[in-house]
């Protein structure tokens, strides 16, 4: 896949993914701006978060993420990312959530879970569809699932289940979209993915819609609606509500 290739797809994810509100910088020349949160104990699994449009590295230290993490999951290593949207404008945040974090955690860590929000979990997304399998786990709080003609489409459709995406195509910056629900779609002929997935998302957030759609390809108790809107007062919940139920699992 070339370089000029990613950046125009990643163009398109970001123009899709601009809604009101901050934006946190970064500069993606430089490496993924990370902070290891170890354990108080040996560890054997590592939780990689990737932030939303709005954080950085220092926005997932200021809400405690790592410490949220850790009164749940004791023998988990953090590692707390500034993967922010201009690592997305490159079309380079999953070839680089690879190289530089995942492929070297591998090495350490007996599982690897990536936790996204909101851009962060359309993140998490995109790299289990190009690198399927290779992170154990993903915990999605309210992640973005693309714009409204493609949700209308689905729902036209009658569902996710009955919709109709046509013939797979590369993916590229015009049908990203699309192929993200295929992706999802898929879902229901990947239980090994399904059972090791979580989702949390609120009540009166903007991507509830998109959100609902999905949520039936999960196992039972696998999704969590709160009371809430996008934000930090709702994730700062409902990550700790994932953790445990995740952490109930065999």
């Amino acid at each position: 896949m070339s370089r000029a290739f990613l950046r125009v797809l990643g163009a398109a994810i970001v123009a899709a993914a601009l809604l009101s509100g901050c934006i946190a910088g970064g500069n993606p020349r430089q490496p993924i701006p990370t902070r290891l949160v170890p354990a108080g104990m040996p560890a054997s699994r590592l939780v990689v978060v990737l932030p939303g449009r709005g954080d950085d590295l220092e926005g997932l230290l200021r809400h405690r993420v790592a410490e949220q993490v850790h009164r749940q999951w004791p023998d988990a290593d953090v590692l707390l990312t500034g993967l922010t949207l201009a690592y997305y404008r490159e079309g380079q945040a999953v070839p680089r959530l690879d190289r530089e974090i995942v492929q070297p955690a591998l090495e350490r860590y007996r599982q690897v879970w990536l936790a996204g929000i909101s851009l962060g979990g359309l993140g998490a997304l995109l790299y289990d569809r190009a690198h399927p399998g290779v992170v154990h786990g993903l915990l999605l709080l309210s992640p973005y699932l693309g714009d409204a003609p493609i949700h209308r489409e689905i729902l036209a459709a009658g569902g996710l289940s009955s919709w109709q995406p046509g013939p797979a195509q590369p993916i590229g910056p015009q049908n990203f979209q699309r192929e993200l629900w295929r992706y999802l779609q898929h879902w229901r002929q990947h239980p090994q993915r399904t059972a090791t997935t979580w989702l949390a998302y609120g009540d009166r957030e903007r991507f509830r819609t998109p959100i609902e759609m999905m949520s039936p390809l999960l196992p039972p108790g696998h999704v969590v609606m709160l009371s809430g809107h996008h934000d930090w007062t709702l994730w700062s919940t409902a990550l700790p509500a994932l953790l445990a139920r995740a952490g109930q699992s065999p």
